[in-house]
């Protein structure tokens, strides 16, 4: 059973429970980072928005069927209070908990119905090498984004292009990406990089990071750059789980091979992957 399938069998089956981000990894045997980046590219909306959705559906269906007291409902629903449970139900619905009850009906709603985690197919992969990787400086432009925002990553690396030059101290010619420090929503921060000794002829406007020493599984996307999210999904849905390792709550990087072509997007690019 692939990993977002787990964890929609965890949600499911314990709606009426308190749930959160860390609570279903820790039940599927993973980091909050693994979960949230692998269910929010497989089903296509992040995690506790699919939670969100499931019981304000529950609850309007219950509504529909006349439940008495709101706040009751509110409360088994995860909402502190009524207040935040219509706040929430109108954002979702455009209508009330009371207009639902009274109408007696959830047609024209869009109920948030049990998800199946699809059959995808998925890139084949090579066994990738295992580094133990010293501390990794980077210092570049940073943006928070999630991997569908593709024109905003692309128009990043648009933006530190010009700049790599700038970098001073670099240890190699060829810019690196880096993912990091990922919300509950499944987006991250994306940062257009060089790797280098020291910050000290970094530009004080670009952002920095240091990155501890850590092993990395290394991964090749040979296909389109514009298809790594498709060799992500296969590493986190499936090689991690599959082979018992579990992504540590820390940076990815890609490292551009020398063949990766600026221009056409084609040349290839190494994924490593931070192991727990």
């Amino acid at each position: 059973m692939s990993l977002t399938a787990r964890a929609l069998w965890t949600i499911d089956r314990n709606l009426g429970a308190e749930l959160t981000l860390a609570g279903i990894a820790e039940a599927c045997g993973v980091s909050r980072h693994h979960l949230a980046h692998t269910f929010r590219e497989v089903a296509g909306r992040p995690v506790m928005d699919y939670v969100r959705g499931r019981r304000l559906s529950d609850a309007a269906q219950a509504l529909a069927r006349g439940a008495g007291d709101i706040l009751d409902l509110a409360l088994e629903s995860g909402y502190a209070s009524h207040e935040a449970f219509t706040r929430a139900f109108r954002g979702q619905f455009g209508a009330t908990p009371e207009a639902i009850r009274r109408r007696g009906s959830t047609e024209g709603l869009d109920l948030a119905e049990p998800l199946i985690a699809p059959a995808r197919s998925t890139p084949r992969l090579a066994p990738p090498r295992l580094e133990a990787a010293g501390e990794i400086l980077a210092a570049g432009l940073s943006r928070r984004c999630a991997f569908e925002d593709g024109p905003t990553i692309t128009g990043l690396w648009r933006s530190f292009a010009p700049r790599f030059g700038e970098v001073g101290n670099r240890v190699q010619p060829i810019p690196i990406g880096v993912v990091s420090d990922p919300d509950d929503e499944g987006r991250f921060q994306y940062m257009a990089a060089a790797e280098v000794r020291d910050f000290f002829d970094a530009p004080a406007d670009l952002s920095r990071l240091r990155i501890p020493p850590r092993d990395y599984a290394v991964f090749g996307h040979d296909d389109h750059v514009s298809t790594i999210r498709q060799t992500y999904g296969a590493i986190w849905n499936d090689w991690l789980p599959d082979h018992g390792k579990t992504l540590a709550e820390a940076p990815t990087i890609e490292r551009h091979r020398p063949s990766f072509d600026t221009l056409t997007g084609y040349g290839g690019v190494e994924i490593w992957i931070p192991l727990g």
